[in-house]
């Protein structure tokens, strides 16, 4: 009987030891399973981009790989990608997704390049300031940034029909996008993108936006550059070799541009100096504190770009700041001569008020200016009242390019109640929403519009058609690019209500109409109440 019981429990324990090795061989060959999907981190967003999230692979074991329809972006290589929600981000298409598992390699290395540049355009967050989007179809609609002057004009059956899209349009900060300038060159415009790229588009589209640059063809050579998708910068137009033919075209005014794509993407209007003669316009704007609670007091000299977009970014820094505007803001011609911009107060009555500064001038590096990617360049004066009751400030500024251009400013207020310069700068709201879809978006109502594309497009032996048109808008530098366009007209009419939107005068445009001898010319007759 014990021998029994000795060889029952040896059985069992050899049972026992079988069940528990065959356990760990299954434990183990799970792991295989789940060694594919490794955890990831996702760090918190920043404060100024709360939509936005950064997610970082976690690469010692396994690696992604996407194949499909990447675009890269120029901030270069990182270990990070960006994701956002809403429509921007379109599901993945066609392309073919894997998972697999391996060690790091040369190939994980270069996926983790491309993944980290792929959100090019794709990673948009949604409620900031410099950005707006729409939903848009066949009968199109446009796009605008409040108080920068940007905005995307989208015209009818530019999108093909039976299409929607959803379009966005972004202003992006000089230091967020790697502009490469060579030699000379200037960045003249803000940097914009709209898109998606790819989409496909029937008719041009336009975008409009400010430059700062004194155009004359003797003394610049103009430049209209777009980011590929492998984040590097191309130049796809050069203004004043344009051909009808091109996919790009550029209307050049003194103080704005308005460029005729098919091709959504990021631009950027560029100058470089044929001779010394080339100028940029800064704005000069002088700021100080609301309320001064110290016996020192600050005066904030800003030199910017000419172009509302840099305006609006320092009115913005100075509400937060609690600053004013102490004076009416100047302009000043730039000069490419290599000569630096030197600032100065004199006058300053010493019995009430002691200057800290410890040279006669301060003085901005000539490449700070002219490269154009340093925001809010300033200088600042800093004065001392002798006693606190001082409240009187009389004195003078100059602001001058050696060997060149120069502002004085005449500085006389009281700084604890004079505010008679802070209306200038009060931001508007440009035409309401940012985001005008359908027959709102424009001044010519749509079936006026078609009356006149439908009797000008065709050509006529009295000259009453497109090309006259044309000459009375003062656009007749641009037939040739009119004319390589399925109708003429309609290109003029877009061009019209880009220019124009949303205070142009309607009547102007109707009188022009119906001065072209047209015998219909009564039916091309448009007044407010019809809009």
């Amino acid at each position: 009987v014990v021998v029994c019981l000795v060889l029952l429990l040896l059985v069992l324990i050899l049972v026992y030891c079988r069940k528990k090795e065959g356990l760990d061989s299954d434990v183990a060959d799970s792991s295989i399973l789940t060694s594919g999907f490794q955890p990831v981190s996702i760090k918190p967003s920043k404060a100024d981009n709360p939509h936005l999230l950064t997610i970082q692979p976690d690469l010692s074991t396994t690696t992604t790989t996407y194949q499909g329809s990447l675009c890269p972006r120029q901030d270069g290589p990182s270990p990070k990608f960006q994701l956002t929600n809403g429509h921007l981000l379109s599901p993945l298409g066609g392309g073919r997704h894997t998972l697999h598992h391996s060690s790091p390699t040369s190939e994980a290395e270069e996926f983790v390049s491309r993944l980290s540049t792929q959100n090019y355009f794709r990673s948009l967050p949604r409620g900031t300031s410099n950005m707006t989007y729409g939903t848009f179809n066949f009968l199109g609609g446009r796009l605008m940034i409040p108080n920068t002057g940007i905005s995307l004009l989208i015209p009818p059956d530019a999108i093909p029909r039976g299409k929607i899209y959803e379009i966005y349009l972004t202003l992006h900060k000089p230091e967020d996008v790697r502009l490469p300038l060579a030699g000379c060159q200037t960045l003249l415009s803000p940097i914009v993108s709209c898109g998606p790229p790819g989409v496909l588009l029937t008719r041009p589209v336009i975008l409009a936006m400010d430059h700062c640059g004194e155009p004359s063809p003797d003394s610049w050579s103009l430049r209209l550059k777009k980011q590929s998708c492998e984040g590097s910068w191309e130049d796809v137009l050069h203004l004043g070799e344009e051909a009808p033919s091109h996919l790009y075209y550029c209307q050049l005014e003194a103080s704005a541009c308005y460029v005729f794509t098919e091709q959504l993407g990021r631009f950027a209007l560029v100058g470089e100096a044929l001779s010394v003669t080339a100028a940029k316009r800064l704005k000069l704007l002088l700021f100080a504190p609301v309320a001064c609670t110290s016996l020192e007091y600050n005066i904030r000299v800003y030199c910017l770009h000419d172009t509302h977009d840099a305006l609006k970014e320092v009115v913005q820094l100075e509400k937060q700041l609690g600053g004013q505007l102490i004076q009416e803001p100047r302009v000043l011609h730039f000069k490419d001569s290599y000569h630096n911009l030197r600032l100065s107060i004199h006058d300053v009555p010493s019995s009430l008020w002691k200057s800290k500064l410890l040279v006669s001038y301060q003085e901005i590096p000539f490449y700070h200016i002219w490269n154009g990617t340093q925001r809010y360049l300033h200088c600042t004066f800093t004065l001392e009242r002798v006693s606190p009751s001082t409240s009187d400030l009389a004195c003078k500024l100059w602001v001058w390019q050696v060997e060149g251009d120069g502002q004085s400013f005449s500085i006389n207020f009281n700084i604890t109640k004079d505010t008679r310069f802070a209306e200038l700068l009060a931001l508007e709201s440009e035409a309401g929403v940012p985001a005008l879809v359908g027959p709102s978006a424009f001044k010519i109502p749509f079936l006026i519009r078609q009356k006149i594309i439908s009797s000008l497009d065709p050509p006529c032996r009295r000259g009453a058609d497109w090309r006259t048109l044309a000459q009375k808008l003062h656009l007749d530098s641009h037939l040739s690019f009119f004319a390589s366009k399925p109708s003429p007209t309609a290109m003029i009419l877009n061009l019209w209500e880009a220019r124009h939107f949303p205070n142009g005068n309607l009547s102007q445009l109707a009188a022009a109409v119906a001065g072209l001898g047209q015998p219909d010319a009564g039916l091309f007759t448009v007044s407010e109440a019809e809009c």
